[in-house]
């Protein structure tokens, strides 16, 4: 008995350093890049870069700025969110209120995981082959849909798990009062499940607003805002691609200054839906 108890108490200690390793290891992983892109890229970081197009000659170190390829970044994250909201909640209505119970809905559920673990360089690729079949160019519009096919999986698997852990006795108690399945999923089960959707939903912004891949064979790049949903679109993902392949080191420093944008948006995003669903959780019974 007292082994036993002393092999407990080897393995607790041994999943306790583990843990901690795991934390550490996650948080200094992060830490390292904040520090390198902060390190490398702020002194290159200046307004002018942050309100001007690229200029002649910026690839060669002269002047001009990243303002094509942050605007570009928003319409075609926004507009691939949007679609991907568009798309993912009658799926996940569908998912949990319908078919959560046959067997269909768990083979929908493995699709959808298989499509998220799916590179997103697979998905430029296919789209680039559907492009080239139906003779649509580069453009803003085939990049917010191979960027909404990227979100669709990650946007429909989080909010189906937030909805399946609403209480059912929400459900049960509005089926009571003679609510339909459909006003009891729209009016009860989402509105308790909102600060977990909106959480998805950044998530899945997020991810679409720091992809490269995808954007790379479908929505092209120029120097230009956006003018059309038919032309090309810059991007900030390769931005930071195009700058660093440069061999002139002043724009290689703007590629650091450009990645730290990107990545000061994402984190305002990360921390914007934590406090967003903080606030929208007050009204969730538990």
């Amino acid at each position: 008995m007292k082994k036993k108890l002393a092999r407990r108490h080897v393995e607790e200690a041994i999943f306790k350093v583990l843990m901690r390793g795991s934390f550490f290891f996650v948080v200094g992983g992060l830490g390292f890049i904040l520090i390198t892109v902060v390190v490398k890229g702020l002194p290159a970081l200046t307004l002018d870069m942050l309100i001007q197009t690229p200029k002649g000659g910026f690839y060669l170190g002269k002047e001009g700025g990243i303002l094509n390829a942050i605007v570009g970044s928003l319409y075609l994250a926004v507009g691939a969110t949007l679609l991907a909201v568009i798309v993912s909640i009658p799926i996940v209505l569908y998912l949990t209120t319908y078919a959560h119970r046959s067997r269909w809905a768990g083979t929908m559920r493995l699709a959808l995981d298989v499509m998220w673990g799916i590179p997103s360089i697979v998905y430029g690729a296919f789209a680039f082959i559907i492009m080239l079949a139906i003779g649509l160019r580069a453009s803003l519009l085939a990049g917010i849909i191979v960027l909404g096919l990227i979100e669709i999986p990650i946007m429909v698997r989080a909010m189906d798990e937030v909805i399946r852990s609403v209480p059912p006795e929400l459900r049960e108690a509005s089926y009571s009062l003679g609510a339909t399945q459909l006003e009891t999923a729209a009016k009860v089960v989402l509105r308790q499940a909102l600060p977990g959707i909106v959480t998805a939903i950044l998530l899945a912004f997020g991810r679409g607003i720091g992809d490269a891949a995808a954007v790379l064979f479908t929505a092209g790049y120029t120097d230009r805002l956006p003018d059309g949903m038919l032309r090309p679109v810059a991007s900030l993902p390769l931005a930071v691609f195009f700058q660093l392949g440069t061999p002139f080191p002043e724009v290689q420093q703007r590629a650091y200054a450009s990645a730290l944008v990107l990545t000061i948006m994402v984190l305002i995003i990360s921390l914007g839906s934590r406090l967003l669903a903080q606030r929208l959780a007050r009204n969730v019974v538990k």
